[in-house]
């Protein structure tokens, strides 16, 4: 695909409707740039798998490695037999959910402390502060971006979902 630059904005041949009223393809220049400098020239890909049916199911992967990246997908508190861990309960489901995303990592050379992001799936609003609590006592040292937003999940038992991503090395310290 050829692209080009147009001011701080890298132009792609698709149109689209931005805020602003353009109608081509555009993202900051410089995002452009530092993701192309975050990838090898010839990324080596790693997946690890937690084992759970969704996996199966779907068609994909509990986390992705890319060079010093990793992404995780979207975990929820699904036990190896396919039970629901801490039903009814969302804090032990965030712990639950949040003991799997670091294991995910172990498998792939990263620690917890190198999560840089979090996405936080809640089915209910009102549920956000005993989630954000668990959050705050595995992060609060680490600080990572994060953003907790209500959402409707997949199974009524499920009451948290969440997403994170890692940069090897990111939680040393300098």
């Amino acid at each position: 695909m050829q692209l080009t630059t147009v001011g701080r904005c890298v132009v792609y041949p698709q149109p689209c409707e931005s805020a602003t009223g353009c109608k081509r393809w555009h993202r900051p220049y410089e995002l452009e740039r530092t993701m192309n400098e975050s990838l090898p020239s010839s990324p080596h890909r790693q997946a690890v798998n937690s084992g759970t049916v969704w996996e199966e199911l779907a068609g994909y992967s509990r986390a992705i490695r890319i060079g010093d990246r990793i992404l995780v997908s979207g975990t929820t508190a699904t036990g190896p037999a396919g039970e629901v861990v801490g039903a009814g309960d969302p804090a032990a489901q965030t712990r639950f959910i949040l003991d799997k995303i670091e294991q995910a990592l172990h498998q792939l050379g990263a620690r917890i402390e190198d999560i840089v992001r979090t996405r936080v799936y809640v089915r209910n609003a009102a549920d956000w502060e005993p989630v954000a609590r668990v959050h705050g006592e595995r992060f609060g040292a680490i600080r990572p971006a994060n953003t907790l937003v209500e959402a409707r999940l997949v199974g009524d038992e499920y009451l948290v979902e969440i997403e994170a991503e890692a940069i090897i090395g990111a939680g040393s310290v300098s």
